[in-house]
C-alpha cells in the first residue's frame, strides 16, 4: 500500500506514532516517516499497524 502524508493537515496529536513505528515527528511536531523525509512511502499490504494509523488520523493527514 502507498501511504501519503499531508503535513498541512497534521495537528501533531500523536496517534499515528502510537499505532505504528513507521511514523515520527519533525521538531515542530508535524508527522513524517521515521526513515525518510519523503511525503509518500510504500508498505506491505499486510502492515495492519500502519493501516490502523492511517484510518485513525483525525485530520486525514495520512492517506492511502
Amino acid at each position: 500500500m502507498k501511504v501519503s502524508l499531508i503535513p498541512e493537515k497534521c495537528i501533531a496529536c500523536g496517534l499515528c506514532q502510537t499505532y505504528s513505528t513507521v511514523f515520527d515527528y519533525h521538531d515542530n511536531g508535524i508527522v513524517r516517516f521515521a526513515d525518510s523525509d519523503a511525503l509518500v512511502a510504500e508498505f506491505p499490504d499486510n502492515d495492519l499497524a500502519t493501516l490502523t494509523a492511517v484510518k485513525n488520523c483525525p485530520t486525514k493527514a495520512l492517506t492511502l
